[in-house]
C-alpha cells in the first residue's frame, strides 16, 4: 500500500491583485461564536485512509459534523465503486484492518499488533487470525522473505513465529543493566520455543574475584570433595547447555534501552537500535495541569530545552546463533561516533524500519547523521562484519532538512532512490550500491512531498507541486525518469493512498473553499473523482467565502513573497489592515487547498472583511517550499528576514493597497507570536497593535529538535538566541499588545509568557494584556476557548485601528 501525505510549500509565482467581495449575504451568521464552532461547522478530514487486502473496500477514520466536538473518530467503511458507505459498530471496528501493518512479498496477508497481540488476515477470504494473546505486548509484527514466519517484538527482544505450526522461538536476549543471569533449566535444550519464553542462558559460575579470593576459592576445592564434585557438575552442565545454546545473553549498559529490531532476510542477524540518555540525563520542563478531576495541579512530563544533553542512536548487530553483539563501525566519516545518530535520516523515511535490504536480502543500507545536523549519510551495511561504507554524504552549513520524500530500492537490487535538495529543491535521486555520484531523476523548480515504487518497481508514484507551487497532484514516471504524467485533475491539494492492486486510489482531497473529502478515482490521467464524504454542516455552505486571490508582495532585496489578500470591496482608502503570521514547524499557508490547521484564521478573515477590515497573510522566509535557500534564510537570526518580509509587506498594504499607515495590526500563534512580539518590540513604528498566542519569547526555553538546527546551541552561539529572542526587545513596546496562552501547553511552555511579563512588569510598560486559557494545550479544542480568544483580538483591533489618528 503506498500512502502519500501532502504537505505545505510555498508559492513564488506571480498573481493578479483581485478584490474580493464577502457581502455575508445568506442564512449563516458570520460571528465570532459560530465560526469558532470547529468542527461542528467545517467538519472533519478523513484520516488514516487504509484499504482492504483485497482492494475491496476503504477504511478511515471520521466524524460527522453533529457528532460533539470532542468525541473520538469512529471507523467508517466504503466499497471501491464508492458505494455502501457506512459506520462500523465497535464489534466491527475490531476487525477492520490497521492502520500501521506489514504485508508479505506476494500480497496474499497482513499482520499488525491490535491491542497488543499480533493479528494476521488473508487478504483474499478476510480470515482473520490472533496468533498472540498474552498479558505483554507484542508489537511491530514484520514477514520474513518466505512469508511463512513474522518477527515481532516483545519487551526488548526479538521473536520469530511460524504462521504454519505457530511455533514461536526468542531470536535475541537483550537484558536491563543489572539483571542476573538465568539459571540453566536440567536437560539442556533450547529455549524460547512453544511459548516464547526465555532462551536458556548458561552462568559462567562464581564471579572471578580479587586475588585473595581466588586464592580461597581454589583452597576450598581442593579441600573438600563435596565442593570439588558440585562444581564439576556445574561444568558438565553448562558444557552440554552450550552445544544447544550458544547464545549468550546481553546486558544492556546502564541508561540504555533498544528501540527497534529487525530480521535480517537470512535470518542470521538482528539489527537493534540502541538508545543511550545522556549522563545524569537531560531535566525535562514539566507542564503543570490546574484543572484535575483530583482537584490538584498534576505535572506532566515535559521535554527537555534547547542545548542541553541530547540521547545517542547507535546500530548494534546481533548473531542469532552466538548472541554476540558487534557495534557498527561507521569507517573514516570525520565525526566522533558519539556524534552520530543512527537511523536518523535527514531528508527521508526509511519506513519505520532500522535498515533497509534489497529486494533479494543481499545487501542492507542504513542513514545517519551528525548531532548538529549538518552532515548526514546514507551507508552501505555489512552484517557480517558490522562494517559501514558511505554510499552517500550531504552536508549544509545551516542545517539539513526532510521537505519529503521516500526511500528504497529499485528492481535490479543494485540501486536506491531517495530524495535530497542537494541542487536547491527537494527532489529524487537514485545511487549504486556500489557507490559514485549519484543520478538526478527529477529537476526543476518545484518539491516532492512523497515517493513510492509499483509493486513490479517500474513506476514511481510522487505527490509533487510540479505545475504550480499552490498545488499538490499525483504523477507518475517510469523509474528510469521518463514519462512523468500527471494523474490528479482538480485544483487543489490531494493526499492519495493507492489501492494494493493498484487500479484505483483513495483520495483525500480539498480546495479553499472545500475542507478536505474522501474520494476515489481510478488509477488513470485526469479522471473525475467520486466523492465518498460530505463532511461540513449544512450551514457551512450558506455562507459565500472566497478564494483570496494570490499575491506577490515586493521585499526590500527584490524577492516577490508570496500571500494572501483579503479586501473588502468597499475598503475605505486609509481604513485598517491586518497581517496574520502563519506558525512555522516548516509551514505553507498561501495555498489554493483548504487552509488546514489554519481555518479558524481563514474563517476570520471573512468577519474582519465584513467589519471593512483588509487582511494579509504571506509565506515569508523561512516558509516550506522555497527551496532550500528560502528554508534556511533564518538561520542565526529568527526575526531577521522573515520579519524584515512582514515589515515589507505592510508598507506595500499602505503604498499599493490604500491601508492606513497608523492603522495596520499583526497578529499569530506560536512562531506566528514570536514574530508579532518582534514586530512590536523592534518595529514599533510600523504596527499600531498586536495579538501575539502562545508565543514564543525566549528561544532558548524551547526544544532541541527545532531550535537547535536553526540557532546551534545556546551555549556556544548565544548571540544567536540573543538577536532572535523577544524577550531581550521588551522596552521596545510602544503599540498595543495582547498575549494570549494556555496554562497547559506543551508545546511553547507558559512560562515563555510567564517570563515576558515579569519582563514587561519590570520595564513598566502599561500598554499591554495578557488572557490564559487553564485547560488549553498549544492547539485549543475548546471552541468557547477559541471564541474567547478571537473575541479579544478583534477588539484589540476595533479599539486601536479604528481610532482617528
Amino acid at each position: 500500500m503506498h500512502r502519500f501525505v501532502s504537505r505545505a510549500l510555498p508559492p513564488c509565482a506571480a498573481a493578479l491583485v483581485l478584490v474580493v467581495a464577502a457581502t455575508g449575504q445568506g442564512k449563516f451568521a458570520l460571528t465570532i461564536d459560530n465560526i469558532m464552532k470547529g468542527s461542528a461547522l467545517v467538519g472533519t478530514e478523513p484520516a488514516q485512509v487504509r484499504w482492504s487486502g483485497d482492494s475491496a473496500k476503504i477504511y478511515f477514520q471520521w466524524k460527522e459534523a453533529k457528532d460533539p466536538v470532542s468525541a473520538a473518530l469512529d471507523t467508517w467503511v466504503v466499497n471501491r465503486d464508492g458505494s455502501g458507505l457506512r459506520r462500523l459498530t465497535h464489534e466491527e471496528e475490531r476487525l477492520a484492518p490497521a492502520a500501521q501493518s506489514d504485508t508479505n512479498r506476494d500480497r496474499t496477508m497482513t499482520a499488525y499488533s491490535q491491542d497488543g497481540d499480533i493479528v494476521v488476515v488473508e487478504n483474499a477470504s478476510g480470515k482473520r487470525r490472533q496468533m498472540t494473546r498474552t498479558s505483554e505486548a507484542e508489537t511491530n509484527p514484520r514477514f520474513t522473505p518466505d512469508g511463512h514466519h513474522i518477527t515481532y517484538t516483545r519487551g526488548s527482544n526479538l521473536y520469530l513465529m511460524s504462521l504454519d505450526s505457530g511455533e514461536v522461538e526468542q531470536l535475541t536476549d537483550i537484558r536491563p543493566a543489572g539483571a542476573a543471569a538465568a539459571a540453566p533449566p536440567a536437560g539442556g535444550g533450547r529455549g524460547g520455543r512453544g511459548g516464547g519464553g526465555n532462551p536458556t542462558v548458561t552462568s559462567d559460575g562464581p564471579p572471578k574475584g580479587t586475588d585473595a579470593q581466588e586464592f580461597y576459592k581454589k583452597d576450598q576445592r581442593e579441600l573438600f570433595e563435596v565442593v570439588r564434585e558440585r562444581a564439576h557438575q556445574r561444568e558438565e552442565t553448562e558444557s552440554r547447555q552450550k552445544q544447544f545454546n550458544p547464545r549468550k545473553p546481553w546486558t544492556l549498559g546502564q541508561r540504555q534501552t533498544v528501540q527497534q529490531m529487525q530480521l535480517s532476510p537470512d535470518g542470521k542477524y538482528v539489527i537493534a537500535l540502541v538508545n543511550e540518555p545522556p549522563a545524569g540525563g537531560a531535566k525535562p520542563s514539566n507542564v503543570p495541569e490546574w484543572l484535575t478531576e483530583s482537584t490538584f495541579m498534576e505535572p506532566i512530563n515535559g521535554r527537555p530545552r534547547v542545548g542541553d544533553a541530547v540521547n545517542q542512536r547507535r546500530l548494534v548487530v546481533v548473531n542469532v546463533i552466538t548472541g554476540e553483539t558487534k557495534n557498527v563501525d561507521h569507517g573514516e566519516v570525520g565525526v566522533p561516533s558519539a556524534q552520530l545518530q543512527d537511523s536518523a535520516s535527514c531528508t527521508n523515511n526509511f519506513g519505520g524500519q532500522t535498515v533497509l535490504f534489497s529486494p533479494d536480502g543481499s545487501k542492507s543500507v542504513f542513514a545517519s547523521r551528525s548531532a548538529d545536523n549538518k552532515q548526514c549519510w546514507i551507508f552501505a551495511l555489512d552484517l557480517a562484519t558490522a562494517k559501514a561504507r558511505v554510499i552517500d554524504q550531504e552536508k549544509d552549513a545551516a542545517w539539513l532538512a526532510s521537505p519529503g520524500g521516500g526511500v528504497g530500492w529499485l528492481g535490479d537490487n543494485q540501486t536506491i532512490y531517495y530524495t535530497s535538495e542537494r541542487d536547491g529543491f527537494n527532489h529524487l535521486y537514485a545511487a549504486s550500491f556500489d557507490g559514485g555520484a549519484p543520478k538526478q531523476l527529477t529537476l526543476g523548480k518545484f518539491e516532492i512531498d512523497n515517493v513510492a515504487l509499483s509493486h513490479d518497481k517500474s513506476t514511481f508514484y510522487l505527490t509533487t507541486s510540479e505545475g504550480s507551487p499552490y498545488e499538490r497532484h499525483l504523477w507518475s514516471m517510469k523509474a528510469d525518469g521518463s514519462n512523468r504524467t500527471r494523474l490528479t485533475k482538480a485544483v487543489g491539494n490531494h493526499a492519495i493512498t493507492i489501492s494494493p492492486d493498484e487500479k484505483l486510489f483513495a483520495d483525500v482531497y480539498s480546495f479553499t473553499t472545500k475542507p478536505p473529502e474522501l474520494y476515489i478515482q481510478p488509477n488513470q490521467p485526469m479522471l473525475e473523482e467520486k466523492r465518498v464524504t460530505i463532511s461540513p454542516a449544512p450551514e457551512f455552505s450558506q455562507y459565500p467565502w472566497i478564494e483570496a486571490p494570490i499575491v506577490e508582495v515586493p521585499a526590500r532585496d527584490g524577492v516577490k513573497v508570496p500571500g494572501h489578500l483579503y479586501k473588502p470591496k468597499n475598503f475605505v482608502p486609509g481604513g485598517p489592515a491586518v497581517i496574520f503570521v502563519h506558525g512555522a514547524g516548516y509551514t505553507q499557508n498561501v495555498h489554493r487547498w483548504w487552509a488546514g490547521g489554519y481555518y479558524h484564521e481563514y474563517l476570520f478573515h471573512h468577519f474582519l472583511m465584513e467589519h471593512g477590515y483588509m487582511v494579509l497573510d504571506i509565506d515569508y522566509r523561512g516558509s516550506r517550499g522555497y527551496g532550500r535557500d528560502w528554508r534556511t534564510a533564518i538561520y542565526r537570526h529568527m526575526g531577521g528576514q522573515d520579519l524584515d518580509d512582514q515589515v515589507d509587506a505592510a508598507k506595500w498594504l499602505v503604498s499599493a493597497q490604500g491601508a492606513g499607515a497608523k492603522r495596520l495590526g499583526v497578529y499569530g500563534g506560536s512562531y506566528g507570536g514570536f514574530i508579532t512580539l518582534m514586530a512590536m518590540f523592534t518595529q514599533p513604528d510600523v504596527f499600531a497593535a498586536g495579538a501575539a498566542l502562545r508565543p514564543v519569547t525566549d528561544w532558548a526555553y524551547y526544544n532541541q529538535n527545532y531550535t537547535g538546527n536553526i540557532l546551534n546551541q545556546p551555549q556556544t552561539d548565544t548571540e544567536a538566541y540573543k538577536k532572535s529572542s523577544p524577550i531581550y526587545y521588551a522596552e521596545g513596546l510602544k503599540g498595543a499588545l495582547l498575549i494570549c496562552h494556555g496554562m497547559v501547553d506543551t508545546n511553547v511552555q507558559f512560562i515563555d509568557t510567564v517570563r515576558l511579563v515579569q519582563r514587561l512588569i519590570e520595564l513598566r510598560k502599561e500598554n499591554w494584556d495578557l488572557a490564559v486559557f487553564p485547560v488549553e494545550d498549544h492547539g485549543f479544542r475548546e471552541p468557547t476557548s477559541w471564541a474567547d480568544e478571537y473575541k479579544r483580538i478583534f477588539k484589540l483591533f476595533e479599539t486601536n485601528l479604528k481610532k482617528q489618528s
